[in-house]
């Protein structure tokens, strides 16, 4: 199949708090969609607070796929991602409806339109505070957070290997995505599918605050109480989807590893930590079209979504400068 005959999607991602998620069920009322998950979180049920899943109300106005698919404690990764997602696609285009994926996981987006990883070049400053750690706690402490997060790779690491258990904690943090995950997807082949990346830029201190109300709002709505019910579950602290942002947060309170103003001012840290390197990610993928105050520009959008699907000259009357670094 030529590229200009592959099936074509319409991707909207930037960083956590974005406004990814409204922005996308009003643009995808206007161009006739249907929005497909893009996050590595949000498709667990259970993780709504702490996931920022699309509100009940924008569930309703526009038919989304992939939430709330797997619970804490069944296996995911991004191979399976791909395969869902490919019958997703294929489902919402035989409705006559545009699939509109959504999401600030950067691997799930690449490997679906792309089919092909690149590990992500080592960043100094996670390497730095890793070192730190170490240094406060040892590398013994490293070592079980990989086990924690990446419990493939772990194996495969000798416990006191420095090097190797430091990339496969840099992998996760940049990512969000183990990196035996990323390995099982080294190569899918060819591009499935031909994409118009529309990616919500937003000035860092702009989004910094809005982290900040976001985290607030998080802990007003009952992101506490939302972790401890996930326990109460069953679910236990040593899967990864409990050790996220957010319900790690809640479980070293809850462990009495540091008060609640500490904790509250950790998860909104190291928000800004992943929303750094969530952007990071984003700056090195071609072709994304960024765009600044998203619900301002609507119209011209959706007119060059509608373009894009009939495959017709896009006229970007709403395209912004690159993002911040």
């Amino acid at each position: 199949m030529s590229h200009r005959e592959l099936p074509r999607i319409v991707c909207v991602c930037g960083p956590t708090a974005s406004g990814k998620s409204s922005f996308a069920v009003s643009l995808a009322e206007r161009v006739k969609a249907e929005i497909l998950c893009a996050d590595s979180l949000q498709v667990y049920r259970h993780l709504d607070i702490g996931t920022a899943k699309p509100t009940p109300e924008e569930r309703r106005r526009i038919a989304h796929h992939l939430f709330d698919i797997r619970d804490p404690d069944q296996p995911f990764n991004a191979a399976l991602y791909k395969e869902l997602a490919d019958s997703a696609i294929a489902e919402v285009q035989a409705r006559g409806h545009l699939p509109l994926l959504v999401g600030g996981t950067g691997l799930y987006l690449r490997i679906l339109v792309r089919g092909i990883f690149e590990a992500p070049k080592p960043d100094t400053e996670l390497r730095n505070r890793l070192e730190q750690e170490m240094k406060a706690y040892g590398i013994e402490y490293l070592y079980r957070r990989l086990q924690l997060v990446d419990p493939v790779w772990a194996e495969k690491v000798d416990g006191r290997d420095r090097i190797r258990i430091m990339r496969g904690l840099e992998i996760y943090e940049q990512t969000g995505i183990p990196l035996s995950e990323h390995q099982q997807v080294h190569d899918f082949g060819e591009p499935s599918y031909q994409a118009l990346k529309i990616g919500i830029q937003v000035k860092r201190q702009d989004l910094y605050r809005r982290i900040e109300k976001r985290a607030h709002l998080m802990v007003s709505q009952g992101l506490l109480e939302e972790y401890r019910d996930l326990r109460k579950k069953g679910f236990g602290q040593d899967l990864k989807p409990l050790n996220s942002l957010g319900y790690r947060q809640m479980a070293e309170y809850e462990a009495g590893q540091c008060t609640w103003e500490q904790a509250v001012a950790n998860l909104i840290r190291e928000t800004k930590r992943y929303a750094k390197r969530q952007m990071t990610w984003f700056r090195k993928e071609p072709d994304i079209h960024w765009v600044q105050s998203p619900a301002a520009k609507l119209e011209a959008i959706a007119t060059d979504v509608t373009r894009f699907v009939a495959r017709q000259p896009l006229l970007f009357d709403w395209e912004s400068h690159a993002p911040w670094s």
